[in-house]
């Protein structure tokens, strides 16, 4: 297993990323040190949060991620051994919200606290903001990269046309640039990305860090019916994936993970370790064994055959 370098930046990551939405969600601050523990045990570096994580659970305020990733770096003392990427500009409630200046400037600090750590390596735009010009948000990451407080900047979920149209203003105005962006990308989910985002990712050397890269544990195979979806507090979102397609991609799963004697899910994820565009994946597990199966990915042996027939099953 190789550390990949993460766009243009100077920062090299093993081509897995945690994902931190379910900390302080689905699992408690208990569970998730020894998720991490485990992560980082393998040797993995990368944790991916946002400062919304997980206001949605009732009784939650936000922030429940970044605080469970700050209270287990400060317990390891090992700030210097992980990478944090978090993001900025969801919906925090009482009208905190966006990408102005003002307003990032303020959740930053909220982030470094929660986070215990004097910087934040990846700062990401979390969503679009077209009430706010372009040049005030890169103007607002050029202060705190100048600061200290953040190393890099990156993007999530901008359509391929505002993604251009940000790497164009902060060439033009010389100003920092996004230097990853961050998709909802997988086997199934596959169209728009590839069909916009990817070109320019890839024409601008971006690292791309695509979530549900399991479709919501869809490509584990854990869900064949209607009936399975109780299994898990996510299995509601997966629904839309039961469909002759889904079956098709899940058969073609079956068959690749028989021959390499592995998980669905390890060879989901092998498939997207593969794709020229990809740097890593973000997954989230609950449990070990689902680790186990995340951690096997980076050092499967699939064949460029394999490969392709994912990729011509999943077609879309």
């Amino acid at each position: 297993m190789e550390k990949r370098q993460l766009g243009t930046t100077g920062l090299h990551v093993y081509p897995i990323t945690f994902g931190g939405n379910v900390f302080g969600w689905t699992i408690d601050e208990k569970k998730s040190f020894e998720l991490l523990d485990a992560f980082t045990g393998k040797g993995f570096n990368f944790i991916d949060t946002a400062d919304v994580y997980s206001r949605w659970k009732p009784g939650n305020e936000g922030g429940e991620s970044e605080t469970i990733i700050g209270n287990w770096m400060k317990k390891r003392g090992n700030r210097n051994d992980v990478i944090i990427a978090t993001k900025v500009g969801s919906d925090m409630g009482g009208g905190k919200k966006g990408l102005s200046k003002k307003y990032i400037l303020n959740a930053v600090e909220a982030s470094l606290k929660r986070l215990q750590t004097d910087h934040i390596d990846l700062y990401q735009s979390h969503w679009d903001d077209p009430e706010t010009p372009i040049e005030e948000t890169l103007d607002a990451y050029a202060q705190l990269i100048k600061e200290g407080k953040v190393r890099h900047i990156g993007a999530s979920n901008l359509t391929a046309d505002r993604l251009k149209e940000s790497l164009q203003v902060a060439a033009e105005n010389g100003l920092p640039a996004y230097e990853t962006f961050q998709p909802h990308y997988n086997l199934y989910e596959r169209e728009v990305f590839e069909n916009g985002l990817e070109p320019v990712c890839l024409g601008n050397n971006l690292g791309v860090l695509n979530y549900y890269s399991l479709a919501s544990g869809f490509l584990t195979g854990k869900y064949r019916s209607k009936d399975d979806l109780d299994k898990s507090p996510r299995g509601g979102g997966v629904a839309k994936y039961l469909d002759d397609r889904g079956f098709k991609i899940l058969a073609a799963l079956d068959e690749v993970s028989k021959q390499l004697k592995t998980t669905p899910a390890t060879a989901a994820l092998a498939w997207l370790i593969h794709r020229p565009s990809v740097t890593a994946p973000i997954v989230s597990a609950t449990t070990v064994d689902q680790l186990e199966s995340i951690m096997k990915a980076p050092d499967l042996p699939i064949t460029a055959h394999e490969i392709e027939l994912l990729t011509q099953e999943s077609a879309w």
